[in-house]
């Protein structure tokens, strides 16, 4: 999936667990891992933001996106 989810990133940076992220956050630990993981279709924005002020972080901070190596470029 081209959009990568750096919250591994921002919990090492803040020196937090993913449980003390998910409580803080409202979320499920098994929620958090699936988003934290890549295996996430979609997230709220109410999530993001919470993510984002546990975290002390921009949305930018968390999500980045890459390009798919298996699609061709385009001219």
């Amino acid at each position: 999936m081209p959009i990568v989810v750096d919250i591994d990133v921002m919990l090492a940076r803040r020196k937090m667990a993913v449980g003390t992220l998910a409580d803080r956050v409202g979320i499920t630990p098994a929620n958090l891992a699936v988003l934290k993981n890549g295996r996430a279709k979609a997230v709220r924005f109410s999530t993001l933001e919470a993510l984002c002020e546990v975290l002390d972080c921009q949305p930018g901070d968390l999500l980045r996106w890459e390009p798919d190596p298996s699609e061709p470029a385009e001219s």
